[in-house]
């Protein structure tokens, strides 16, 4: 009763992708996420060596960061606007659960932290972009779409790979070159 008062459905549904992802990760995929992946020493050292081309990573970011958003946008002008709210939150907190069993299991503490490095600072702007877009598609049709929402959401995504491009490569890193 107390989370239909409040209204943490986001939260709830984002935290039980994760428990998914979590779960997933440690009795399913736990022998391939150990033996490959991202956490491992190559993919990293890798990693520090290679030099950004600014073009290719925009065009990088712009289909795996606007295209799913878009996808979802699309979704939510036809009648599986809620399913695809909660898919979305079912699949990022899935996916971050895997991520950071990964982290842990390859690197423990420190691959944690890498993971927050990672995603820094551009995580914010695309939650506030997707919490926006989500939120209307949850609400509808209490809520409505105006330009105002569409401003915000174009420029919390754009602000959002401007950061992944040149700010968190950097950020990275200098986390690596410090920490590992």
């Amino acid at each position: 009763m107390r989370i239909h008062q409040r209204k943490n459905y986001f939260v709830i549904l984002y935290m039980l992708g994760f428990l998914c992802g979590i779960l997933y990760a440690n009795f399913i995929a736990r022998n391939y996420i150990t033996m490959t992946g991202i956490f491992h020493e190559y993919f990293l050292n890798q990693y520090t060596q290679t030099k950004i081309v600014i073009e290719d990573y925009f065009l990088y970011l712009l289909q795996w960061r606007v295209l799913p958003f878009v996808a979802v946008a699309l979704l939510g002008c036809t009648r599986l606007r809620k399913a695809a709210a909660v898919a979305c939150l079912l699949w990022t907190g899935f996916s971050g659960g895997v991520l950071a069993v990964g982290a842990v299991l390859r690197m423990g503490a420190k691959g944690m932290l890498l993971c927050l490095a990672g995603i820094f600072p551009q995580l914010i702007f695309y939650i506030m972009s997707y919490a926006m877009l989500l939120w209307y598609l949850y609400k509808y049709p209490e809520s409505r779409w105006n330009s105002t929402k569409t401003v915000f959401v174009i420029l919390m995504m754009g602000a959002g790979i401007i950061t992944e491009m040149y700010l968190n490569p950097g950020i990275v890193r200098w986390f690596m070159d410090v920490v590992m």
